[in-house]
């Protein structure tokens, strides 16, 4: 009786198991290629553009410094409109929900006398309850959520005007307006705010189980649903987590204006969703992320500020943000689709191959060699 030596499987090469890594070079060259940071060759390109035609007050330390800190506030709305649209919540309100922030935390300090801890408190409050309140309607009315947001912001507005009387709120204290105005080594804290708020969302929605569901909820509600997620929970902390941040946001636009502003509430809508969109188009192929968002702020402002100092009229950052927007829809929708599109059609023809040729499969089968 003869026995045959053993013999261990023969692993297949590192290159082609399904999970093994690409080098590190190939991943660089991924990172970097124009399909996947595209926003950063354009912030790249209009800083050029604008240093040679502007050099003057284009380069300067102090319109720098003033970009930052004027787009701290919109940095903050555009990270939690992504946490919103990443359980496929479009929020149509956090132009409103900011100034709800806003106006709330004015008037809790200079009508009501509260102390500023807890004007803040209650204002970011507010903000959680405008979250359930929309919970409540798509989750439980089963209204769109476009069309959910869209009436939320206009009961928003009125209530502005109602609390405001259509006037600004003045009288809020230097103390208050120390928290949008100070500096740390030369960068006011409301930069601080939006760096320790964007690496928590980071976190949240990247690092975590709950992020991933998050994600999964806004790629597809039922197949999550099917899938064992808890949807409606994961929809009611996106959108709690947004009411609160962009009411955040509103409550550092007070501070820095020094003033309850009843008119701001719809200046973040268009540049938000902008920087949200075309965010997604870059670093992570399509899905809504903290670090292309916050490159997107970057590239918008960069474009906005040095067409104003250009000498452009005053009506065109509003065009340049509704291009942008624009722009950016369609590129997310172009690096979604083809892929898609590719792989069904490839499904497709192979399925229709078998079927039509039966006696060719059959005859491959049958000379492949054992």
């Amino acid at each position: 009786m003869t026995v045959e030596p053993a013999t261990r499987p023969i692993a297949p090469p590192a290159a082609s198991r399904p999970d093994a890594r690409p080098p590190a070079g190939a991943r660089l060259r991924r990172w970097l290629s124009p399909r996947n940071a595209s926003a950063v060759y354009l912030f790249a390109l209009l800083f050029v553009v604008f240093a040679v035609w502007e050099p003057d007050t284009f380069l300067t330390l102090q319109t720098w410094r003033l970009l930052l800190d004027s787009q701290a506030v919109t940095g903050l709305v555009a990270v939690g409109l992504i946490v919103s649209l990443s359980a496929g919540v479009i929020d149509l309100a956090i132009g409103s929900e900011a100034g709800i922030g806003g106006i709330l935390v004015a008037w809790f300090l200079a009508r009501q006398g509260l102390p500023i801890p807890l004007a803040i408190l209650l204002s970011l409050l507010a903000g959680a309850a405008v979250g359930v309140v929309l919970t409540l309607l798509i989750v439980r009315a089963r209204v769109p959520s476009m069309i959910g947001t869209l009436a939320i912001s206009s009961i928003l507005i009125a209530m502005i005007d109602w609390i405001s009387g259509s006037q600004q709120i003045l009288d809020l204290g230097p103390s208050f307006q120390k928290i949008g105005t100070d500096e740390l080594f030369g960068v006011t804290y409301p930069v601080y705010v939006l760096a320790a708020v964007s690496l928590i969302v980071w976190y949240f929605l990247d690092r975590t189980a709950v992020g991933r569901r998050i994600y999964a909820t806004g790629g597809n509600v039922e197949a999550a649903r099917l899938a064992g997620v808890r949807t409606s929970r994961m929809i009611l902390l996106a959108t709690v987590t947004c009411g609160v941040i962009v009411a955040m946001a509103g409550v550092l636009a007070s501070s820095q204006l020094a003033t309850g502003d009843p008119t701001i509430t719809q200046s973040y809508l268009l540049p938000a969703f902008a920087a949200a969109f075309l965010g997604s188009t870059q670093f992570r192929g399509g899905r809504f992320n903290v670090a292309g968002t916050l490159m997107a702020v970057a590239v918008l402002a960069v474009g906005v500020k040095g067409l104003q100092l250009g000498g452009a009229p005053i009506w065109l950052p509003d065009l340049f943000d509704g291009v942008a927007l624009i722009a950016a829809i369609g590129f997310a929708q172009y690096q979604k689709a083809p892929t898609a599109r590719t792989a069904a059609i490839r499904r497709t023809l192979r399925l229709r191959g078998r079927e039509r040729r039966p006696d060719l499969e059959t005859a491959t089968n049958e000379t492949a060699p054992n």
